[in-house]
């Protein structure tokens, strides 16, 4: 259950810094918006949830960070 709260948090703050990049578009601010996309919040959003999934998808890794190797 905590992985899947802990990625409803990072898609709600992905979706907030969509929010600010659609903004920045509407108000005609198209240079501000490729920053912002580029090396602004928008892409640190991206990259924290990114790193989420890539990391709960190495493998079979255990609470304590350690795959277990049979039984005890």
């Amino acid at each position: 259950m905590k992985y899947a709260r802990q990625t409803q948090e990072a898609l709600d703050r992905l979706d907030q810094s969509l929010s600010g990049l659609r903004n920045l578009i509407k108000r005609g601010k198209n240079q501000d918006a490729l920053k912002y996309m580029e090396t602004g919040d928008l892409k640190d959003k991206f990259e924290e949830l990114q790193n989420m999934i890539t990391i709960s998808s190495t493998g079979n890794i255990g609470v304590r960070g350690t795959q277990q190797t049979g039984n005890f």
